[in-house]
């Protein structure tokens, strides 16, 4: 199927419908809090959307989020629960990943209370680059605001304050890395402790 972007494909409070697996798009999982809303994390073709359904959850506390159009593989519910009781290796590729996840949100939470802006908004734009597989994405910086918990004029000040040292192009809602390895310096550790729980939980980065 295709990822739309600003789709919703999942709803807090509700039951999961369908399992979605990212090929070339990603999904911003998000966590609603009074009224407002804040990215908890990223999946594109390393994650899903559905995971609480391993752990006997049919209803999903997040938001799921188009965030990069792009194609996805897609089942329902019922065939997902089906394909996890026939298969010990998806079980425990699905365990490995919930638990990644687990740590992910951690971290996120940790990263919103202790570091600033534009050690997020660099974070943030190397784990969507990631996902992306492109240095060049689209975004809005209402969506970013959204996205980091803040307010829109401190994400345009610190994407100014990247764009002035030449890590990253934003011109007319498209963001281009234009030095990744400055813009790693940049970001907070998170971004590294991320890299570092998937490849020693999944193999991957």
């Amino acid at each position: 199927m295709e990822l739309i972007f600003g789709d919703t494909v999942g709803h807090a409070g509700r039951k999961i419908a369908h399992v979605y697996l990212p090929i070339t798009g990603y999904i911003s999982i998000v966590r609603p809090i009074d009224g407002d809303q804040i990215e908890v994390a990223l999946a594109g073709s390393e994650g899903m959307f559905g995971w609480s359904l391993a752990l006997d959850s049919g209803v999903s506390e997040m938001r799921a989020l188009v965030q990069g159009p792009g194609d996805a593989l897609r089942l329902t519910s019922s065939a997902f629960k089906q394909q996890m009781a026939l298969s010990t290796a998806l079980r425990a590729t699905i365990r490995g990943y919930t638990s990644v996840l687990m740590t992910q949100f951690a971290q996120t939470a940790g990263c919103n209370r202790f570091h600033v802006v534009e050690q997020r908004l660099a974070r943030w734009l190397l784990m969507t680059a990631d996902r992306a597989h492109s240095h060049t994405f689209r975004v809005t910086q209402e969506f970013l605001s959204s996205m980091l918990g803040v307010r829109r004029a401190g994400v345009t000040e610190a994407a100014g304050r990247l764009q002035a040292r030449g890590y990253i192009r934003y011109r007319r809602g498209e963001i281009n890395i234009r030095d990744r390895s400055s813009l790693e310096g940049a970001a907070c550790s998170c971004y590294q402790i991320n890299l570092a729980t998937y490849a020693r939980v999944l193999g991957r980065a």
